[in-house]
């Protein structure tokens, strides 16, 4: 069977858009630059061999496709551990707290409040699919959210709010649309979806961890997925288009479906030139700057204390913290991220340097023990030349209003797909399921018609 489609990128989104497809009889080769599938999810290792997630590795509730694919896949999941108080390290106030309610104080806690009260009325009337068509549109996209939070009359709002906004996109608050934040919140349902644990986005992880997804999806398309094969061109013509690899080799097909973050779907050349909307939004949807580091321990120790591993600071270094440990407890892993302007500070200085930092900052929200790791796993994925940063894209002031049509619209015989393009769970391994299924249905449609 011959390549109706070829599929540049295999990660999740990429992958699924491929199973679909074949699973219509359609016929696919997929193209992948690493010398691995899964993307923005990755194994890495903990000293006893067991996998640990070096990329995404989080689901929970409404993210209802992934769960139906690891279903499909049979591979099952496990709760992120949530028991025990919760840390609050903001100017150098350490609390302790149990719930979702952080230990602000009355004034800045009643501030907070009605912020995400305001933050969702103005998301419910966000089109998810299209904000560009949103009432006042064009004002909200004018303005990035440090506006919006510098607003807060509380020190503790402000500050908690830019604290979600790492964790959350991976950026400064001052690089983010409004539009872009609302858009997110209303694809998610709410700001608690998006922050909580237990009955939120970081509920659940997969047995194994996330890669497992990719690994599964690519064992079914065999030996449809080639690794090792960056893409440098894409030749479109009128009976079909010519894929060129980066050694020279071409790979043809009916029609392509350039499953990448925009930037990186920017780094192809595209014969012809694609229309200038397209191009322009290529180069304007920066991806966010996260290193993930794993602190590996003989156990969690932290749950003897009476903690959760959970904890959030306005400190130097790194500011969200999660027990990542084992589903069976035998070791300890804390889950420290560095992210947005932090990461971009620490990522050029020595591996040393920053695991010392890191572990010395976790001794002072988690306890003294924190200080001695016997391991540190970790992943810049800023460095990382496929993915080159990590949550995902994000969008900056003006980029929704003036070129948001051209991020789903394909052009002649070329589909996208990927997190960034999908109209729910966006940035997520949901948003990629999606993405890609929608993506897959779409392409069938255009090969029906010819």
């Amino acid at each position: 069977m011959g390549n109706d489609v070829v599929i540049v990128g295999a990660g999740v989104a990429g992958l699924v858009c491929a199973q679909r497809l074949a699973e219509a009889g359609v016929g696919v080769q997929v193209l992948e630059a690493r010398d691995r599938v899964g993307g923005r999810t990755e194994h890495g290792r903990l000293p006893d061999g067991q996998a640990i997630e070096l990329g995404g590795q989080w689901i929970g509730p409404g993210q209802t496709r992934m769960y139906a694919l690891l279903d499909e896949l049979g591979l099952t999941t496990f709760p992120t551990y949530d028991h025990g108080e919760h840390v609050l390290d903001l100017g150098q106030d350490r609390r302790t707290y149990s719930g979702d309610t952080p230990p602000l104080g009355g004034f800045a806690l009643a501030d907070l409040a009605s912020s995400v009260s305001r933050l969702h009325r103005q998301a419910q009337r966000i089109d998810p699919a299209a904000p560009w068509t949103t009432k006042h549109a064009q004002h909200l996209d004018a303005r990035t959210f440090e506006t919006w939070i510098a607003r807060h009359p509380t020190r503790g709002a402000r500050t908690f709010w830019r604290l979600l906004t790492r964790a959350i996109f991976a950026t400064e608050p001052a690089n983010l649309s409004l539009l872009h934040v609302l858009t997110y919140v209303r694809q998610a349902g709410s700001v608690e979806t998006l922050i909580d644990t237990t009955g939120g986005a970081q509920q659940d992880r997969v047995v194994g961890g996330t890669a497992r997804i990719a690994e599964r999806l690519a064992e079914g398309l065999d030996p449809a997925v080639r690794l090792g094969a960056p893409v440098r061109a894409i030749h479109t013509g009128d009976r079909g288009v010519d894929v060129e690899l980066a050694d020279g080799d071409r790979v043809r097909g009916r029609r392509v479906v350039v499953a990448l973050p925009p930037t990186l779907a920017g780094r192809i050349a595209y014969h012809p030139a694609l229309p200038a909307d397209r191009d322009l939004l290529t180069q304007r949807v920066p991806m966010g700057a996260v290193i993930k580091l794993h602190l590996v321990y003989d156990r969690p120790w932290w749950r003897e204390d009476g903690l959760s591993g959970q904890a959030l600071s306005d400190g130097p270094v790194t500011q969200v913290v999660f027990d990542n440990s084992p589903p069976d407890g035998s070791c300890g892993v804390l889950l420290a991220f560095i992210e947005g302007a932090d990461a971009l500070h620490w990522g050029p200085r020595p591996a040393e340097e920053r695991h010392a930092a890191v572990a010395a900052r976790l001794a002072e929200m988690i306890g003294p023990a924190a200080a001695h790791p016997v391991a540190v796993v970790e992943r810049d994925w800023t460095t990382e030349p496929y993915s080159r940063g990590c949550y995902g894209g994000h969008l900056p002031p003006g980029v929704w209003t003036q070129l948001g049509p051209a991020l789903r619209r394909p052009v002649g015989r070329l589909h996208w797909a990927g997190t960034e393009h999908a109209t729910a769970w966006t940035g997520y391994l949901e948003g990629a399921v999606r993405s890609g299924e929608e993506t897959a249905a779409d392409v069938l449609d255009a090969l029906r018609d010819g």
